[in-house]
């Protein structure tokens, strides 16, 4: 048998909220859906109010288990939800079993070229794709008994810096981040009077924090060109550290002029740019001043592409979103001098898991002795259970004894007899 032989692939959605890969799944009242703020839909006032209204959370996270023939696990939250599933178990699934979970390269071009009908740059199969190949860098990790980040070249730096993004920057200033990125609440279909109660906004912001602290903005593809230069030099005064995202990301060609037009400002974007594909036009055009490809949308291979190629061009990486495939990344990437973190809590006030509590049912034996012994979950769950019988059973047979012996006898089983069954 193989230790890196793929024998078998799981892939399941997570229902829960608040829980896997995608962010914007959360209750009804929470900051990332539940606010007003700039998006591709805003145009349309009966959709403003809300980001779940028109459908934001629908496709829910999925989680990726990979097998091999040695027993082993790796294991990935991605997106895409039902659709994703249904796009790794009828198509892409041929392809690695089998195959070598070390072949990271080969079988994320193999799978890549399949899908080309029907995925295009960006989307569900490129993110299904993406989360497989995370999976299987955890898996491999897992093998060699190494981090991550020592697998795609070992660390640059000991400690990750981080900026946040939500809705309380005076208090991530508090506890000591580098920066916060705050969501733009008003695009173009506000007109004037959105673009004036943005300045508002963001002048008090800058005040909140003081003149030295990095303050970003999101915009969510929501602007337009002239918006968003309108924008740039609105807030000018309030001297914002990026301005992100501001168009949809088949508009390539158009960040070129809005660079051209505000060059003092640093303009970012990336997180729904799937492939490297759709960074080679930006980079050549150095049209943005740092790219955010997201490990979890582009896979972690398909990223240390578009890092090599902006290195080239001495673009910064700033990937988006937070978790360990991010943060692996950042520590292995000279590109990347700092990372983000979503503060997912529902008022933005509080540190809450990335993943919320899809990792908190993990054996509790794996969690103390995971170092030591090399099993599968399930095999983890299997002793879990022995030794909660185990146990129990000794707890039965110590009562028996006390109750029928006698205290000498009951002593010296204690001492001696326990000891023997435990060896």
């Amino acid at each position: 048998m193989s230790d890196y032989k793929i024998s078998k692939i799981k892939v399941s959605v997570v229902k829960t909220q608040s829980a896997g890969a995608d962010y914007t799944d959360h209750a009804e009242g929470h900051w990332i859906n539940d606010r007003i703020i700039a998006n591709p839909m805003s145009v349309y006032k009966e959709y403003q109010h809300s980001r779940s209204s028109w459908g934001m959370d629908v496709l829910k996270g999925i989680f990726i288990q990979i097998y091999t023939e040695g027993g082993h696990e790796g294991f990935a939250t991605a997106y895409g939800g039902y659709l994703s599933t249904w796009v790794i178990k009828k198509h892409l699934e041929r392809f690695l079993i089998g195959a070598d979970a070390r072949d990271f390269n080969k079988l994320y071009d193999q799978m890549y070229r399949s899908a080309i009908p029907y995925s295009g740059q960006n989307g569900v199969v490129i993110n299904a794709i993406a989360g497989i190949n995370l999976a299987m860098w955890d898996l491999v990790g897992k093998i060699k008994g190494e981090p991550v980040y020592n697998l795609i070249g070992g660390k640059v730096r000991d400690k990750l810096h981080t900026y946040v993004t939500g809705v309380q920057p005076k208090m991530y200033k508090e506890w000591g981040h580098f920066g916060a990125k705050y969501p733009l609440p008003y695009g173009p279909g506000d007109g004037p009077s959105g673009l004036n109660k943005n300045k508002e906004i963001f002048m008090e912001l800058r005040k909140e924090v003081g003149k030295d602290y990095p303050l970003m903005i999101d915009c969510y593809m929501a602007l337009s060109v002239p918006y968003a230069i309108d924008l740039a030099n609105a807030l000018k005064e309030a001297d914002i550290y990026w301005i992100e995202e501001v168009l949809p990301p088949h508009d390539l060609e158009s960040h070129k002029y809005i660079k051209r037009a505000c060059p003092w400002q640093r303009w970012t974007t990336g997180e729904h740019t799937n492939t490297r594909y759709g960074f080679k036009k930006l980079l050549e055009d150095k049209s943005v001043d740092i790219i955010q490809p997201d490990v979890t949308l582009c896979g972690l291979s398909e990223v240390i592409r578009i890092m090599n190629m902006a290195s080239a061009y001495d673009v910064t990486v700033i990937p988006h979103c937070s978790g360990v495939y991010a943060y692996n990344f950042g520590i292995a990437s000279e590109m990347t001098p700092i990372n983000e973190f979503i503060n997912l809590s529902p008022n933005g006030d509080k540190i809450v898991p990335v993943f919320g509590k899809i990792f908190t049912d993990e054996p509790v034996l794996k969690k103390i002795m995971g170092n030591s012994i090399s099993l599968t979950n399930e095999g983890w769950e299997v002793l879990n259970k022995r030794w909660i019988f185990f146990f129990f059973g000794l707890a039965i047979l110590n009562e028996l004894v006390w109750r029928t012996q006698s205290e000498e006898f009951w002593v010296n089983f204690k001492v001696w007899g326990l000891s023997l069954i435990h060896i």
